[in-house]
Parts: C-alpha cells; sequence; structure tokens
C-alpha cells in the first residue's frame, strides 16, 4: 500500500486556506493533488492552446471537507484488513461508504462555491488524484453527470460524484493496483455543455495491435456517451499519423443519435463520457431526444483527417499516445473533453544508448527472452545486467565480440523490466530464418509461429543470402569444443557422457566462489569475470548429448514417416529418466511421504501457514523431522527459484516457503493410485512399451533403427534439463557473492537493507563501494535510511526501482514477439477460437477434464490433486504443481519447452502455446483438455 502524509488521508483535519474552485487557467500538470488526473490534464491542454470547452474544478480541498464528517474511518480500517480478491466484501463496504459519502452535510461554503457556477447546461465530471496515471488510467471508475442545469441540481451531481469515488468498481480497481483508498481523493470539473452533432474516442495508437502514431477513431453521431458505453457500434476510422492516409473505414450502426437536451436533472453516463451525453438517450422529461435515424458515416474524410492530425499534435506535447475524448459541434468546430495516457500498451523495447546493432537501417523485430524463458515477471536490475553480462560471454563464444561487456550484446533490449532481443538481422539473414522458428518449435512454438508469419513482411525480406559466414562460425565452435567426441560419445556409451555432464554441473560453480573473508571489490570482480566468460565457456561440454537424443528422436520421426500416429513419439518421452528437475521434484515428493509417515509433522505442515514454518526453519525452531528433511533437500537443490534466470531472485535455500507450501499440497494427495512416483514409474513403462511397438511397426529392415535411436532418445533427452541447472547453479553462487557485497553497503549505511543490491547495476556497485558510507544503518523492520549523500547513494535509485518492480508485477498480457513501432504481430493475426475452443500445441497426449485452477505465481499456489493448472508459463520453479495436476494449460511455450517435457514425464495431458488462457479460463470451471489435438474447451 502507498503510504501518505497525515495531512494528505481521507477525511482528515480542519477547514484550510485551500481554493475550493480553481479555473482552468490557473491548473497546470503539478495542480493534480488538488484537482485530479482529469482536471491536471484538461488545464494543460488548455494552457497549451487546445480547443478545451471552458470549465472550472471544484478542488479536493472541498470534498476532504465533506469526508471529514461523513464517518468513513470504520470502513477505511476494514478496506485495509480486506484482501484485494476478496470483491463482495469490497464491495459490500463500498456501498457503506457511498452511503455516508451521500448522507454527509455539506458545508455553506462549499456550497456556496458550488453553486456560483452552475451557469447553463453543464458536464459535471469526477476527476480523481488517482486517476490518469502512468500505469493505471482508471478511465471510468468514477462517474459523470451531463446536462445539468440549476444550482440545486449542479450541487446534487457534484455530491453523487464524491460519493461515485466509492463505486464498487472504484474501490476494487484500487484494491487490486496496490493503492491506499486513503490516500485517494476527488475534486468535480464543472464544464460547459458542447452542443456536438458527432462525438466519440481516438487512440492516437492502435490498442489492439500496439503499432505506434496510427489513430484508432470511434464516431457516432449526437453526443458520445453512447460510444464510451459501448451502448452502439461506432463508425471506426484508422488514420496513419505520419501521411493523414486514413487506411481503415468501418461503418457502425445507426440507431437514433443521443442529442443534448436542455433541462434541470443531472443525467449519469455509465462512465466518464468526455462528450456530455446521458447514457440512455433519453431527455429530461423521458422522451427521446432529437435525434433520427442516420446514414452514413458520421464525419467526412476531411474532419477524420483533421481530428487525426489533433490528436498527433497532442501526442506531441505529451511525448506518449493518448486516449482522447473528443466532439465536434455543429460550427464544424473540433473540441477536446479529455486526454489520458494509454496506459495498456506495451513499452516499445530500447537499447541501450551506443550500444544499438549494426546493420540494416528501418523497423526492428524483438523477441521476449522472457517468454523463451518461461520468466513472466520483470526482472531484477541486478539480474538483467547479469544477463547482460552472460550474453557478452556467449556473443565470444559464438565469434561476435562486444564492445562494453556490461552493455551485453548488442542485440539485447529492454522494456517494462523483461529483456528482448533483436532479432532483425537473424530475420534478414537466410540461415537465420532458417534456424531460429525451427529451434522455437519445440521450446516457444507461438513465437515460431510469428517469426514465420513475419518472413511475407517485405520490410524484413532476405539480404543475407550467404550461409557460408554462419557454417564457419558454427564450425569454429564445434572443433574448438571438440563437439563431434562428445556426440560419438553420448552415441556409444550414453552413461559415461552423462556422468561427465552431471560432474561439470556439480562442481564448476564451486570453483567460481571467492575464498573466505574476499573483499568486496574482488568478490565483485570474481562475479563479472564467472559472468561475462568462464560461466559460459562450459556450456558446450553440457549441449551435445541431449542434442543427440533429440536429434536421434527426429530419426525415428523420419525412419517411420506415416506410421507414426499423432501423440505416439510424445509418449516415448514419458517417465524420461536423468532429468534434474524431475528428479528434484521425485525427491521432494519422497521428503512428503517421510514427512506423512510422522503424525506431528504432517500436522504441522497442514496447520501451520507456509511463511510463519520458514522463519522458524530459519530461526531453528522448527520440528527435526521436518527441518531435517528440509535441510537435505536444501542442499541438493537450494539454488533454485522460481524465476530463477534472474540473479536477483532469491533462492529456494534463502526463502523456503515456497517448497514447504509444496510439501503441504503433497501431503493433502491421499490417493496411492495418483502418486507421483506411481505415475512416473506408470510413463516409463509406457514408454517401453511404445517403443518395442514402433520398432515392430517399422518393420523388419528399420526396425532395429528405430528402437536404438528411441532408447538412445530415453537415455539422453532427459540431459536437457543440465545447462540450465548448470546455469541457474551458477547464478546462486554469484548472488551468494553479491549477497556478502551488498551486507557491506548496508553495514556501511549506503544501502537500507543487505538484498537492496539486486537493485543496482554492476557498474552502480563498483562506484557504490567507493563512496564513504555513513556508517550502520538502521537494520530490515525500521525505516529505510534517507541517502546522507544523495549523489553518490544508491539508496533513492533502490526505492524508486522497487515501486516500478512492484508495478511491473501487475502486468498481465507480456508480447512474445514486438515490432519496434510498437506493433505486436501477433495480435494483429490473431482470431477468436471457433466455437469457442482454445486452441495451442499439443505438448503431452491425453485428454482429461477437470476444474481448472489459474495461477499466475507458484509461490503459495495450492492445487487440489486432479486440477487443471492453467498458468502463463513454467519455470522449474513451477513443477511440483505438477505432481497433483491433472492437466496443463500453458499460455507459452512449445512441445519441448519445460512445462511441455515435465508434462509428458508425468502423464498429464498438457496444451501449451494457448493464447491469452489464463483470461479466457476462469478458476473452477470445468474444461477438458485434449494435448492430442491441441483444444482445450469447456465442458
Amino acid at each position: 500500500m502507498n503510504t501518505t502524509d497525515p495531512a494528505d488521508r481521507v477525511g482528515s483535519g480542519p477547514p484550510t486556506s485551500a481554493p475550493l474552485v480553481l479555473r482552468f487557467a490557473d491548473i497546470g500538470a503539478e495542480s493534480l493533488p488538488e484537482v485530479g488526473g482529469k482536471a491536471a490534464n484538461l488545464g494543460v491542454l488548455a494552457a497549451a492552446g487546445f480547443p478545451v470547452p471552458p470549465g472550472v474544478c471544484v478542488t479536493t480541498e472541498a470534498y476532504r471537507r465533506v469526508a471529514a464528517g461523513a464517518g468513513l474511518e470504520e470502513v477505511l480500517a476494514a478496506l485495509d484488513a480486506t484482501p484485494p480478491d476478496d470483491v463482495p466484501a469490497l464491495g459490500a463496504l463500498a456501498t457503506r461508504a457511498r452511503e455516508l459519502v451521500l448522507r454527509a452535510p455539506v458545508p455553506d461554503d462549499v456550497a456556496d462555491a458550488v453553486r456560483r457556477e452552475a451557469q447553463g447546461p453543464v458536464a459535471v465530471r469526477s476527476s480523481a488524484t488517482a486517476e490518469d496515471l502512468p500505469d493505471a488510467s482508471f478511465a471510468g471508475q468514477q462517474d459523470t453527470y451531463l446536462d445539468v442545469t440549476g444550482a440545486d441540481a449542479v450541487l446534487e451531481a457534484v455530491r453523487s460524484c464524491w460519493a461515485s469515488l466509492w463505486t464498487d468498481r472504484a474501490v476494487t480497481y484500487r484494491a487490486a493496483h496496490g493503492i491506499d483508498h486513503r490516500s485517494v481523493r476527488l475534486a468535480v470539473v464543472i464544464q460547459e455543455m458542447v452542443r456536438a452533432e458527432a462525438a466519440g474516442v481516438m487512440f492516437t495508437a492502435n490498442p489492439v495491435t500496439g503499432r505506434r502514431h496510427e489513430a484508432v477513431i470511434d464516431a457516432a453521431p449526437g453526443l458520445g456517451e453512447a460510444v464510451v458505453s459501448g451502448a452502439v457500434n461506432p463508425d471506426r476510422f484508422v488514420v496513419d499519423l505520419a501521411t493523414g492516409r486514413i487506411t481503415e473505414r468501418r461503418p457502425g450502426d445507426r440507431p437514433p443519435a443521443v442529442r443534448s437536451a436542455a433541462g434541470g436533472a443531472p443525467r449519469p453516463g455509465t462512465a466518464d463520457a468526455g462528450t456530455t451525453a446521458a447514457h440512455d438517450g433519453t431527455t429530461n422529461d423521458g422522451t427521446v431526444g432529437a435525434g433520427t435515424a442516420e446514414t452514413g458515416p458520421c464525419l467526412t474524410d476531411a474532419q477524420v483527417t483533421a481530428l487525426a492530425a489533433l490528436g498527433g499534435r497532442v501526442e506531441a506535447h505529451y511525448g506518449a499516445p493518448q486516449d482522447i475524448e473528443w466532439a465536434l459541434d455543429g460550427d464544424g468546430t473540433l473540441w477536446l473533453t479529455q486526454s489520458r495516457p494509454v496506459t495498456t500498451l506495451f513499452p516499445i523495447p530500447r537499447h541501450l544508448p551506443g550500444e544499438e546493432p549494426d546493420g540494416d537501417a528501418g523497423p526492428r523485430v524483438y523477441f521476449s527472452i522472457n517468454v523463451a524463458q518461461g520468466v513472466y515477471r520483470p526482472f531484477t536490475p541486478m539480474g538483467a545486467s547479469a544477463f547482460r553480462l552472460l550474453s557478452a560471454g556467449a556473443a565470444d563464444l559464438l565469434g561476435f565480440p562486444v564492445r562494453d561487456r556490461m552493455a551485453g550484446a548488442p542485440v539485447l533490449a529492454e522494456a517494462a523490466g523483461r529483456l528482448f532481443a533483436d532479432v532483425t538481422g537473424v530475420m534478414r539473414s537466410r540461415a537465420g530464418r532458417a534456424v531460429l522458428p525451427r529451434l522455437l518449435d519445440v521450446m516457444e512454438t507461438r513465437s515460431a509461429r510469428v517469426l514465420r508469419g513475419l518472413a511475407g513482411d517485405p520490410r524484413f525480406s532476405v539480404t543475407r543470402r550467404s550461409v557460408r559466414p554462419a557454417l564457419l562460425r558454427a564450425a569454429r565452435v564445434v572443433v574448438r569444443h571438440r563437439i563431434p567426441a562428445r556426440i560419438a560419445e553420448a552415441l556409444v556409451n550414453p552413461p559415461a557422457a552423462r556422468r561427465r555432464a552431471e560432474r561439470l554441473a556439480r562442481e564448476l560453480p564451486a570453483r567460481f566462489a571467492s575464498p573466505p573473508g574476499a573483499a568486496s571489490p574482488d568478490r565483485l570482480d570474481r562475479v563479472e569475470r564467472t559472468l561475462g566468460s568462464r560461466a559460459i565457456r562450459a556450456m558446450p561440454s553440457f549441449l551435445p548429448a541431449p542434442a543427440t537424443g533429440f536429434a536421434l528422436l527426429g530419426l525415428a520421426r523420419l525412419l517411420l514417416g506415416d506410421r507414426v500416429r499423432p501423440g505416439e513419439l510424445q509418449a516415448v518421452l514419458r517417465g524420461l529418466p536423468h532429468n534434474v528437475t524431475t528428479e528434484m521434484d521425485l525427491e521432494l515428493w519422497r521428503l512428503a511421504g517421510r514427512i506423512r509417515a510422522d503424525g506431528d509433522a504432517a500436522a504441522l505442515l497442514l496447520g501451520v501457514p507456509a511463511a510463519e514454518l520458514a522463519g522458524r526453519f530459519h530461526d531453528g525452531s522448527l520440528l527435526p523431522a521436518v527441518a531435517e528433511g528440509l535441510r537435505g533437500f536444501l542442499a541438493a537443490y537450494g539454488m533454485r527459484a522460481v524465476a530463477e534466470i534472474d540473479l536477483g531472485v532469491a533462492r529456494w535455500s534463502e526463502d523456503p516457503e515456497h517448497v514447504i507450501g509444496v510439501l503441504a499440497n503433497y501431503l493433502r494427495l491421499d490417493d496411492p493410485a495418483l502418486a507421483p512416483d506411481v505415475l512416473f514409474a506408470r510413463g516409463a513403462a509406457e514408454a517401453e512399451r511404445m517403443i518395442r511397438t514402433l520398432a515392430a511397426r517399422a518393420g523388419l529392415l528399420r526396425g532395429p533403427v528405430v528402437r536404438f535411436a528411441l532408447g538412445r532418445a530415453r537415455s539422453l533427452a532427459g540431459l536437457r534439463e543440465l545447462p540450465k541447472f548448470y546455469m541457474v547453479s551458477v547464478l546462486a553462487a554469484m548472488r551468494a557473492e553479491l549477497a556478502a557485497v551488498g551486507a557491506d553497503l548496508a553495514g556501511r549505511g549506503l544501502l537500507a537493507r543487505p538484498d537492496d543490491v539486486f537493485f543496482l547495476t554492476f557498474p552502480e556497485v563498483r562506484k557504490a563501494l567507493t563512496v564513504p558510507g555513513p556508517g550502520p544503518v538502521t537494520r530490515p523492520g525500521s525505516p529505510a535510511v534517507s541517502p546522507v549523500d544523495p549523489a553518490g547513494s544508491p539508496a533513492a535509485a533502490v526505492a524508486e526501482r522497487r515501486a516500478e518492480a512492484a508495478r511491473e508485477l501487475r502486468r498481465r498480457h507480456l508480447p512474445r514477439v514486438l515490432l519496434s513501432d510498437g506493433t505486436e504481430p501477433e495480435a494483429v493475426a490473431s482470431a477468436a477460437p471457433a466455437d469457442g475452443a482454445l486452441t495451442g500445441v499439443p505438448a503431452s497426449a491425453g485428454t482429461v477434464t477437470g476444474v481448472a485452477r489459474v495461477v499466475l505465481d507458484p509461490v503459495g499456489a495450492h492445487l487440489t490433486p486432479g486440477e487443471i493448472l492453467v498458468c502463463p508459463s513454467t519455470d522449474p520453479g513451477w513443477t511440483p504443481l505438477f505432481l497433483t495436476a491433472g492437466g496443463l494449460v500453458m499460455e507459452m511455450g512449445g512441445a519441448n519447452s519445460h512445462g511441455a517435457v515435465v508434462a509428458r514425464e508425468y502423464g498429464i495431458p498438457a496444451v501449451v502455446g494457448a493464447a491469452r488462457a489464463t483470461e479466457l479460463i476462469a478458476t473452477g470451471r470445468r474444461i477438458t483438455v485434449d494435448g492430442t489435438s491441441g483444444t482445450v474447451v469447456a465442458s
């Protein structure tokens, strides 16, 4: 929750000398605390010379004084204690708050100030202090009243606007966005009516495709409330702002037009109309307004282009895409009645200054690294900085040395705390275009489809036709790292290949650690060297074995041809041995079995919150039967975490709450037939039977080759998780080094707490180590220290980045491919699933019907045995949930992505790459997952 100064809290303090009413001319962007977002924007537009209908703002001081007498404290205390997902409770409290505000007396000076502004028909519009913000627009959360005439009617409309700060939708919106209800106040705009012949809404960037500088205009005859409220299907125009060309026209419905009508009673709009229309199309005496059924577009081409040009100027003034409400009066004058930032657009990825890739000019193609790695949340600044160092090492390995190792490979870009790779050069290369989509076919199929769709775009035509440079670079890597010899070893002696790779994965990370007592600058040097070169040099040692296994699986597919049915080759990979992540999950299951046998231990895990048990584990007071088993598990797997490729994320050894929660979840599984080890063994037996079946089906000559190929595939394919396990182990070791540096900086007063170091970058940490500190600071649990030296202390930057990370964690949509003009190609090409079916990529054969459980974050999640897990993506931190899942639906991934592989190994049907699954499927809904056809349907 946001903290606020006591003087700014709802209903606090006696009357002050603050103004009760301000003219638009007296309002600027800095006036937001006094006038709210809507009025602040109108003041900015008016001051800049844009056509804004005249008006005034009844300031938040008036609301504060009314709220002070409303008796809201009890409701506010209850709201503080109500979880954001308890919608019924929030709604009941919102109703109570509205009633209190509506009954509160209005001080005489406030009432007089409002009545003085009641000149002619006006619109009375709410303007809250927490709206039209960069990360939350709050559009439509409070009320607007239209065509209001008469002093008493205007005062009543203002009172109703104050009460609308407590609508159910406004309260739940604030709760969902973590905005303190006590910190929000409401101002009210009283604005001259526009007698509109046409009105509507304009976005200066396409809100569906994300394309910047493309205006999308919705328009309807008369007043614009019907457009905003969705009561009509409006005319739609799409305009290229750079050229003024209208690229799309779509006529809307033509019901009777809603016109403004004089009268005395306020008429509510269902949302913030922007234009000044009633939502129901009636006059004050209940009759239909002056509109009649009309035909043809409500705007001429000249009016459309003029409106788009006006929108372009507004966008240029604010420096960001805008959501604009407008009206066209009978004289042909365009009016702006509101402009707010478009908060739903995903930011365009940006390279570090001076680090843009060399090569072709023109639009760029960005591929989401977060999506490819199954990490939905933003990276910490240190995690992103570490990834840049790793990318520099990878570029060196592939023969592309970088200019600045701290900046990483030039292809790296960042947006919204997520990492992207600029793959424009790959798309323009004949070799890259052939290889990249095929790689993505088995790890992120939806991305592969998007990139193949871009192949026909002339902006990304092939300019590098020769494959010789790529082959030469690949040959150098193959020779330097003895890849043929390692492939031969994997073919001839799989156990030896496995032992060597597993030994390296376990031993190398420990070699990278600093000696005890190392100084902070030395630790930082070691981390930078390890991530920048040493760690990556070992990667080719891990890849040949699993690559050989999947190559042999492909050989078997080729030899079988049409003799193999859908899902049968996937069955060969069930119960796959030698997978370090599967072994981790089964070890956790065995630990749950030992705890189950101890009645006291089982009761403890089932009866005490995981967070409390994690605290007991660290302070040594946890029941020994649980503590010893947990300690053993963490000794082997404590380097893992959810979103573990982010070095800034705490490891399970630091915070075992998630592991403890999973153990409790396992204890709830009481059907022996559904035990994970039983399912795993059953899957392995089915895989061996399928190998025999397919070998027999292949025929006398091909059968032995198919049997050999599939047998080797089972022996080697499970090692696909080992490279990531190695890299995660390295990241955990380097995190420990940086934690020691953070403790040093905190001890010197430069950070409030040691883990603040993960909200800095490597150069920032190095700079901080040179700054003299003010001395010891208050430890965690006390207020954060203010920087003694603002120019040298990183404390302010850390606080700002933590707040930004909290906002980004609420972002629901993450594009997998994005163009440099903001276009999301998948959004352009996507269509609604036929007949209500959700389609994706078949990942694990079989069909299951069950209750859906939508999980956005596995930490603390509980999955009742048999429930179908619906999630954005997965990494190994998710897989303990698979042991009790009846099926899997995942928005991201391909047939060989992590979630797909684990689902096959556990024998649960799975569909991956199912767009918007977490939005379209609700928890508790009964669905059928067909992992063979790749469909999900309601049942």
